[in-house]
């Protein structure tokens, strides 16, 4: 082989490895190329789901590609979970996660995933405070009122929440531990179902979301008698806390973020988290969250991590004290 052509075949492979390297750049750079999904591990109707569409209309403008929003309920909201965890780490299935997924780390003996090993943090978009509210046919328009009813009948009055070992569950086992009353746990696939319950009185009370009971809150279809978190909920400014009530030092509420399967490229999980935080910081996405009394947040991939570590600690020793425990 004369060193003519040693020198083109040589050539000619440094071009063909050059045009395979500019189409993986090309291909990379060209994310996203096709519709986004966003997995919901609830149904439609609850806080998980207003948010995520909220936030999928915008960021479809972003990105230019449409952003779906698919519900995939179940477990607690570990399936929905789950699925996003095992999908490809290509940065096209994302999760609009909650403190639920942190919960379920200690309540659930057998989960297929590790929600701080297989999820990346992008951004925690809201926090949410939540709310004790009673059906009206409850004679209790106080929480002392309540939980007098509560000690006559132990047992008798319902609690519904989106789900066992969720934050609702675990908000009513402390309202129980605190309190000392016996409240019979009424689990449920999400809030939407939950409140259509509620509002029919097949269930007493629940320990939901501020924003799916808002508008029956406002409209007096259910009575809320306090809000679980430190401080008072500003869509709710009357109504006290549950240590103002009288359970000192009671302080959950929920928060609801965004995640991506481990292993998503960085350059895609930057760019979602400063797509995702302009939305979120815009005035018109703070009105929208005005509106459904969640305040929002939009935070680095690392502070949602931290956020994700410590909150998962936490309801480890709480899960404990409250004996919560599911296959």
């Amino acid at each position: 082989m004369t060193t003519h052509r040693i020198h083109k075949r040589a050539f000619l492979g440094a071009l063909a490895l050059a045009a395979a390297g500019w189409a993986s750049g090309a291909a990379a750079q060209a994310w996203p190329a096709r519709p986004v999904s966003i997995i919901v591990p609830f149904p439609a109707g609850g806080t998980t789901d207003v948010l995520a569409r909220a936030l999928g209309q915008e960021l479809s403008k972003t990105l230019g590609q449409p952003v779906v929003v698919e519900n995939k309920p179940g477990a607690g909201a570990t399936l929905g979970a789950d699925y996003v965890a095992k999908a490809k780490a290509d940065g096209y299935t994302l999760l609009m996660g909650a403190v639920h997924h942190t919960i379920a780390t200690s309540v659930y003996k057998k989960l297929g995933y590790d929600f701080e090993k297989d999820l990346a943090p992008i951004t925690t978009v809201a926090l949410v405070p939540n709310v004790l509210v009673v059906n009206p046919q409850v004679p209790a328009r106080t929480v002392q009122e309540l939980l007098a009813l509560a000690r006559a009948q132990p047992g008798k009055l319902t609690y519904g929440s989106n789900g066992a070992g969720t934050g609702q569950h675990l908000i009513g086992a402390q309202f129980e531990g605190m309190s000392g009353a016996q409240l019979l746990h009424v689990p449920y696939k999400g809030s939407g179902p939950l409140t259509t319950d509620l509002l029919g009185g097949q269930i007493d009370m629940s320990f939901d979301t501020v924003t799916p009971v808002l508008p029956h809150i406002k409209a007096g279809k259910l009575r809320a008698l306090a809000v679980t978190t430190a401080r008072r909920s500003v869509a709710l400014p009357d109504v006290p806390t549950l240590d103002e009530a009288g359970l000192k030092g009671f302080d959950m509420g929920t928060w609801f973020g965004m995640l991506a399967p481990a292993g998503t490229p960085r350059d895609v999980v930057a760019r979602l988290n400063a797509d995702m935080v302009k939305i979120i910081h815009s005035p018109d996405f703070r009105r929208k969250m005005d509106d459904i009394g969640a305040v929002p947040i939009g935070d680095a991939p690392e502070q949602m991590a931290r956020r994700i570590h410590d909150d998962t600690a936490r309801f480890a020793r709480l899960v404990k004290d409250a004996k919560v425990s599911l296959d």
